[in-house]
């Protein structure tokens, strides 16, 4: 249905398709962008709009020439005799144009445009026997080309007409290499040199700016000198810019040659503006190409030749002629959401009214009326781009405009489609006959007889879209009463719009009757409902539709509204981002996904919508990883052959990460979920000799350790047995693995020390922060009481015995309990008496969790200030005194083990005399608050840290394997994880000295630059010179052990001394999947060392070579030596022979020996690049043949964002299924497209690779296992159920109870119900 349109253009449109004009570049009998008004837009088909630039084109922007412009007064109006010109050329192309304006006209009505009835012309385009394209074959100026084209004002009463004129540049691509091709002027300037090398010596070949600039000056003296001035033939500057080569075009624009030499051209110098004269436009034309050409070199060469030539824009001079100049514009025109994602950003319906997209909306109405005027014909495509603007921008004022052509019986082309639609044909066909149409029309009727007076509507139309005078017979039988009708209906559909106070989504909603949670089908069925009781309110039905697909942001909706189907589009990726609440579209792919994540858990109605926006937004980035994104969620995966994700807890994207790797650590897993066997017992008198990292730990930590194991054993098994997608770690969990025992305490003392800590209660609604301030006319007392140091047990137990004498500590371990010493005031605590009350009446109040007494001990008496201790872990903790009488506390009906016996005696004192202050309430919310603080605290802990103390705490709650020589502990993790790593030392008599110790992971850099995993490793072990006393050593490292498990940190944080400040280094890590170890092993093989030491000397001569490279590349003139050494050369000839009073004199030798040192610094540079070449390769190739220690590559945690702040993921692979999963918190995906891991990211902020696991080749299917489920379908009942068999067949319900059951008991219970998975599956359901 796309036909030509013949209305016509307001002058904001003619300058917007002016910028696109290319005549010479429009193929014949195509689309004209300037002279015919835009095809009409389909917007039910895939049509797009047509390109404004074709091939060769060029988008203008014009520059005034303002000595062939008439001058206007400002705020001077037109009259019938006036007749104004304005010319320009482009700043690009340098193509030439011209805008006449002639109101001349006859009658004393003739009033020119703009005025109160026609703000802006409305140019018609008006052909005749001068218009067109006419170009020039042959000659002198062929290729040439002149594009004429003539409008008129559409208004009755204004008399303008329009003439635009186009031509080609005066200075053809041929004249213009003569100009600029740097080859043509040292050609033509080493003819005149060898003409003449004793005149001409210490000349430099001048530059294409010189040559550009010396004509432009000649031409500009021409035009303002009285005065004919010669120019000598053998002019030095002439010769060396110009000569014989030139002569062609000099003469083509006005030069003369005579034997005297040349002569500029005689323009008249008199002339006044405008010119007039053909020679005089000719120069000025010459003139303002030159100084386009000029403005388009290079910065920086205009910069050194010190060429600034302004030009001045001509759009303001172009609209003051055409009466444009400063229109009513809309700053918030918005356009109906139809574009496509290549689309431009005008949408088509603009253009087919003449207008532009910043028009207000009085001038729209205004364009429309002149387009139906002027093109009757057309007037429904007209009325559908009326109806598209209104909706796109929402404007009220033009929607009722619309709605009054709509009660004048005119319709737009979407209502003709729906007529046709309503019928069962398509307005694109053209073989229906009027047979078909009518009985079409007859046979619908006689299905749906309600339906007739739409039906002969629609048939009315066709007719009078067809032209057919049959058909519209047929639908007049009863027509005029329907329409009569239609037209009332849509009357009091508008007035009920006007004055129902349905604004909003929730008021659009309640008026269907709809509620929030309603798809988008059912919706449509509610509008239909509500329509079918009461026609009138087609209309407001028609609103609240629209405001609940804008609220929803649903295209299925915007669908209906524009064709009557909830058919799925192709969502364009403006609309996705909007859909998705995306702002910023610069974001990366995981929070796009986190972005569509959240939306799907908000409104899971609108997950297909979701996806499409989500499939759109992957398109338009070509993202490999959002689309298997998609992919992966769409496909049908057995929740028991995929892993689970790990919910965010809060700042946990990297212990969710380090939690999923040690997951797939198959030795690891089985330690954890059958940590029982493993299980360092605190009775064992080895537990005093228990040295982890090269200290004594002590039985606090053990205790503390335990508890995080049996809280990652939780953890593993709910992710082998859960029926679901995804896990939520326990904040303890998350509190042990990120906070280490030092860290814990350091917390906690930073609450009594700090203002700002955590909140220990509240009185008369007033926080506690810690001890309180004395008063001095309170005395009071109080007893010293020891709190129970109870640790939440996995084993059910509350109470831990005190610390003992063999409870030996470290610096790295938990704070000591000092000595009760006057003098120690670090760790005493000086409690006033309010301070007292308030412990006492806490005592008080939390007397249920303490241990009974057998006897109510009598209050004594202490001085008025009490001293007590800091211990481990209370900041208000007294004194305790140990009383070895107290019985063992009774626990649920049964004893505590003795070694978890606290033995206290608690005393109270006697009530005060005055009422007691408002205890401290919400205890339990509390301490989820201090360990929520914990957590966020952890959470911004180093990488290495939260790593190595989850290897400290395995290790120390596990017991040895063995002792090596220094009493370190050799066990399970040791084995799995640590490497051994040798130091050696050469001292200046030869004298090496070596040292060995475990390390968990070698620490590669890549601060320098982007370079391969090879040659990062490269850097852990090479030689290097180290200080020892005062003297630089040679030290270098080695590989004694290697770990079947073997993990590289990538240290990307580094320090900024200019700024100092933090930065991370986002230099890319190139990957290999398998990488050979053998180079770097501990080994007596001399030819191992052999080549250790030559590729060590080959580094250091490459380095020296990259040093002497950036010496000669590295510049503050952002130039290479040999660059500048030849520069200087050129600008010591050029000042040599300028020609003028000021020039100088410049010795021959010193230019020759600029040239030398350019050359030899170019040959240097040549050398240097082939020398790096070969002792790259030589590094490369040194090892390539010791394959026998492979280790494949398993793990990759990646970060994105700052040194700081960011986000982690991790990348880990399958060996049993061959694949890559992306690990991202709650989500488990496939890595369809590998590159995205080993390929560099082409970002501002890209993700990189931090922490690597690589394992034994030999050894993977034993090391890792990335899928272990078995899922359990169980339901979780409020108590802990399962249900068994006894011996005589019946199931009996057992009851697994926390405080009555031994963890071992519960652990058996399990894995005599369920099974396992290999040694790594005990379920865990309770």
């Amino acid at each position: 249905m796309a036909t030509k349109l013949k209305g016509g253009k307001t002058p904001p449109r003619l300058f917007e398709d002016l910028s696109f004009y290319n005549p010479q570049c429009l193929p014949p009998n195509s689309y004209n962008i300037l002279t015919e008004v835009a095809l009409q837009f389909d917007t039910s088909a895939t049509q797009k709009p047509p390109k404004k630039l074709v091939k060769k084109g060029c988008r203008h922007k014009w520059a005034l020439k303002t000595e062939q412009c008439d001058h206007i007064e400002l705020d001077s109006r037109p009259d019938s005799s006036s007749l104004y010109t304005a010319a320009g050329l482009c700043m690009l192309c340098r193509s030439h144009i011209e805008l006449t304006i002639d109101f001349k006209g006859e009658g004393a009505e003739v009033v020119p445009c703009p005025k109160e009835d026609a703000p802006l012309h409305h140019f018609i385009y008006s052909r005749d026997e001068h218009c067109g394209l006419f170009c020039v074959q042959e000659g002198a100026n062929a290729g040439s080309w002149m594009d004429t084209q003539r409008f008129s004002c559409s208004s009755m009463s204004c008399s303008a007409h329009l003439t635009i004129r186009m031509r080609s540049p005066i200075l053809t691509s041929k004249w213009e290499a003569l100009l600029l091709d740097k080859s043509l002027i040292r050609s033509r300037a080493q003819k005149a040199i060898s003409n003449e090398p004793s005149r001409f010596e210490g000349h430099a070949i001048p530059s294409p700016i010189e040559v550009v600039g010396n004509l432009r000056t000649y031409i500009h003296n021409a035009m303002t000198s009285h005065e004919e001035r010669r120019i000598p033939s053998n002019n030095k500057k002439w010769l060396l810019c110009f000569g014989e080569p030139c002569a062609d075009l000099l003469q083509h624009i006005g030069f003369r040659c005579t034997e005297d030499g040349w002569f500029p051209p005689r323009p008249d110098v008199s002339a006044t503006v405008p010119l007039r004269n053909p020679l005089n436009i000719l120069l000025n034309d010459v003139e303002n190409e030159l100084a386009v050409i000029l403005n388009l070199q290079p910065d920086n060469e205009r910069h050194m030749a010190k060429v600034h030539v302004p030009l001045q824009p001509a759009m303001a001079e172009f609209e003051r002629i055409l009466g444009s100049k400063g229109y009513k514009r809309s700053t918030a025109s918005r356009t109906v959401d139809l574009t496509q994602e290549d689309q431009e950003p005008e949408h088509p319906f603009y253009a087919g009214l003449g207008s532009t997209m910043d028009f207000h909306d009085e001038l729209i109405c205004f364009t429309y009326e002149r387009q139906i005027a002027c093109d009757a014909e057309n007037s429904p495509y007209y009325l559908e781009c009326l109806q598209g603007i209104a909706e796109g921008r929402g404007s009220e004022d033009l929607q009722t405009k619309v709605a009054i052509e709509a009660s004048s019986g005119k319709f737009s082309v979407r209502d003709l489609r729906e007529a046709y639609q309503s019928l069962g044909l398509d307005i694109r066909s053209s073989f229906y006959d009027d047979d078909t149409v009518i009985g079409n029309f007859q046979s619908r009727i006689a299905d749906a007889p309600r339906q007739e007076p739409d039906l002969r509507r629609a048939l009315y139309m066709i007719g009078e879209h067809r032209k057919s005078v049959r058909i519209q017979h047929v639908a007049s039988n009863g027509i005029i009463f329907y329409l009569a009708l239609a037209v009332l209906r849509k009357i009091i559909g508008l007035l009920l719009t006007m004055y129902t106070d349905v604004k909003t989504y929730e008021q659009a909603l309640s008026w269907l009757g709809a509620t929030d949670d309603m798809v988008d089908e059912f919706l449509v069925s509610m509008y239909g409902v509500k329509v079918h009781e009461s026609p009138a309110n087609e209309e407001l039905a028609r609103q609240c539709m629209v405001l609940i697909a804008e609220q929803r942001k649903s295209t299925g909706l915007k669908a209906w509204l524009e064709t009557g189907q909830l058919g799925e589009m192709e969502m364009d990726f403006g609309q996705a981002y909007t859909r998705l609440g995306i702002g910023d579209r610069t974001i990366d792919d995981d929070l796009v996904i986190t972005s569509y994540n959240i939306n799907m858990q908000e409104t899971p109605s609108q997950i297909k919508d979701l996806k499409r926006a989500l499939a759109a937004i992957a398109k338009s980035r070509n993202s490999f990883y959002l689309q298997s994104f998609l992919d992966s969620s769409a496909s049908e995966r057995k929740v028991s052959e995929w892993p689970v994700g790990l919910e965010n807890i809060g700042n946990t994207c990297y212990l969710n990460s380090l939690l999923q790797f040690y997951f797939t650590v198959k030795p690891l897993r089985d330690l954890v979920l059958n940590f029982d066997q493993y299980k360092m017992q605190l009775d064992d008198g080895a537990f005093y000799k228990k040295q982890v990292g090269s200290r004594k730990v002590s039985k606090k930590e053990v205790e503390r350790a335990q508890r995080f194991v049996y809280e990652l054993q939780k953890l593993f098994q709910s992710m082998i047995t859960i029926p679901d997608d995804k896990v939520t770690p326990e904040q303890e969990l998350a509190r042990l693995t990120l906070i280490s025992a030092s860290g814990e305490e350091s917390f906690r003392r930073k609450s009594i020390l700090s203002t700002h800590r955590p909140s220990l209660g509240d009185i008369n609604a007033q926080p506690v922060l810690g001890p309180l301030p004395a008063s001095p006319d309170v005395v009071a007392s109080v007893d010293t009481v020891m709190f129970n140091n109870s640790i939440s047990n996995p084993d059910g137990y509350g109470a831990t015995n005190p610390r003992s004498e063999e409870d030996v500590s470290s610096d790295d371990t938990l704070v000591e309990t000092p000595a009760l010493d006057i003098k120690a005031d670090n760790d005493l605590m000086i409690l006033d008496s309010v301070e007292k009350e308030q412990q006492q009446v806490q005592l008080a109040t939390d007397k249920e969790n303490f241990a009974p007494t057998s006897v109510e001990m009598p209050r004594s008496k202490t001085p008025d200030r009490t001293l007590g201790p800091i211990v481990e872990l209370s900041p208000l903790r007294a004194n305790v005194k140990e009383d070895p009488q107290s019985p063992p506390r009774q626990f649920n009906g049964g004893q505590i083990p003795s070694e978890l016996t606290t033995q206290s005696v608690t005393a109270f004192p006697a009530p005060p005399n005055r009422p007691p202050p408002i205890p401290p309430r919400n205890k339990p919310d509390d301490s989820k608050r201090a360990i929520q603080q914990e957590v966020e605290i952890g959470a911004q802990q180093d990488v290495t840290e939260v790593i190595a103390n989850v290897l400290f705490q395995l290790q120390c709650a596990i017991r040895p394997e063995n002792i090596d020589e220094s009493g370190e502990q050799i066990d399970q993790i040791k084995t799995l994880f640590f490497a051994k790593q040798k130091s050696y030392i050469t001292n200046d008599r030869g004298e090496i000295r070596s040292n060995e110790e475990f390390v968990t992971d070698i620490k590669v850099d890549v601060a320098s630059g982007p370079r391969d995993i090879y040659a990062a490793l490269d850097g852990a072990f090479d030689v290097q010179e180290v200080e020892v006393g005062g003297t630089l050593e040679p030290q270098y490292a080695a590989i004694s052990q290697l770990p079947p498990v073997l993990q590289i940190l990538v240290q990307r944080a580094q320090f900024d001394p200019e700024t100092k400040r933090p930065f991370k280094s986002n230099n890319h890590l190139e990957l290999k999947e398998t990488i050979y170890m053998d180079r770097y092993m501990d080994s007596s093989d001399t030819d191992l060392a052999q080549r250790r030491q030559a590729c060590w000397a080959w580094k250091k001569d490459l380095a020296k070579l990259d040093t002497r490279r950036t010496e000669l590349t590295k510049t503050e003139m952002d130039m290479d030596m040999p660059a500048i050494l030849s520069s200087a050369a050129e600008y010591l000839r050029q000042c040599a022979s300028n020609g003028s009073d000021d020039s100088i004199e410049v010795e021959p030798e010193l230019l020759a020996n600029l040239e030398n040192a350019s050359s030899k610094a170019t040959a240097e540079l040549s050398e240097i690049e082939e020398q790096m070449k070969t002792l790259s390769t030589n590094i490369n190739s040194q090892f390539a043949d010791l394959r026998e220690l492979p280790y494949r590559l398993h793990s990759v945690f990646i970060h994105r964002g700052m040194v700081n702040s960011g986000h982690y993921w991790i990348y880990i692979y399958d060996f049993v299924n061959s694949m890559w999963r992306k690990y991202n918190d709650g989500y488990v995906t496939e890595v369809t497209e590998p590159k995205i891991i080993f390929e560099a990211e082409q970002s501002t902020r890209p993700a990189t690779p931090y922490f690597l696991v690589y394992v034994r080749d030999d050894l993977r299917s034993d090391l890792v296992e990335s899928v272990c489920r078995n899922v359990a379908e169980v339901r979780r009942p409020q108590e802990d159920t399962v249900m068994a068999d006894d011996e005589s067949g019946t199931t009996e319900l057992l009851k697994l109870s926390h405080d009555l059951q031994p963890a071992e008991g519960r652990a058996q219970v399990v894995d005599d119900l369920w099974g396992s998975c290999g040694r790594a599956s005990q379920a865990h359901f309770w």
